[in-house]
């Protein structure tokens, strides 16, 4: 894993994270989630969103040696340090602010377990089930929709698994369109 060294020298870091997460958490944001998928447009459906990608994410690098289990730590910590500035924005009392980022990592964790396990299982209903519970919680959601966005994640996270690992940590990450996936 000669080409992990270069950005996992401590200095480079933070950075190299920084671009992980911010191609995962791009995607997360593209409007045809919100306004197709019918995931909810509120901070709770956002953060979904990015807990979804991150745990892709996370998954395909997996087990790839202890340069890049470092760099996925550092992805994680980069992850929650911009929701908890996100939270800070939007006005959350600094008090509230660390019991909410504690509960967002704890729901981050459980949604690994989830989606891994539901992934895992054969057939769709295991992983819409899920999506239904988790992602779209309490909001009403079409079977149209649910469909889509499980089929979406099927063919991400076939992409991702396709993709050259030094690729994904250097910024070349790559994601289906989520609009080839709204019938």
């Amino acid at each position: 894993m000669l080409f992990l060294r270069r950005f996992l020298r401590d200095e480079q870091l933070e950075s190299a994270a920084t671009v992980l997460y911010d191609q995962f958490a791009g995607q997360a944001r593209r409007p045809d989630f919100y306004l197709s998928f019918g995931v909810p447009d509120t901070v709770d459906g956002r953060f979904e969103m990015v807990a979804l990608h991150a745990y892709m994410v996370f998954q395909r690098l997996k087990g790839q040696g202890a340069e890049t289990g470092r760099l996925t730590q550092a992805t994680y910590d980069i992850m929650f340090k911009q929701m908890d500035l996100a939270l800070r924005e939007l006005g959350a009392a600094d008090l509230g602010v660390g019991k909410r980022i504690k509960h967002m990592a704890e729901s981050l964790n459980g949604r690994i377990q989830v989606y891994d396990q539901a992934l895992n299982e054969a057939g769709e209903s295991a992983l819409q089930e899920v999506l239904r519970r988790n992602l779209y919680g309490t909001v009403e959601v079409s079977d149209q929709a649910l469909t889509a966005m499980a089929d979406y994640i099927r063919a991400a996270s076939t992409l991702l698994a396709n993709q050259k690992t030094e690729d994904l940590v250097s910024g070349k990450m790559q994601f289906p369109a989520p609009d080839q996936f709204i019938r």
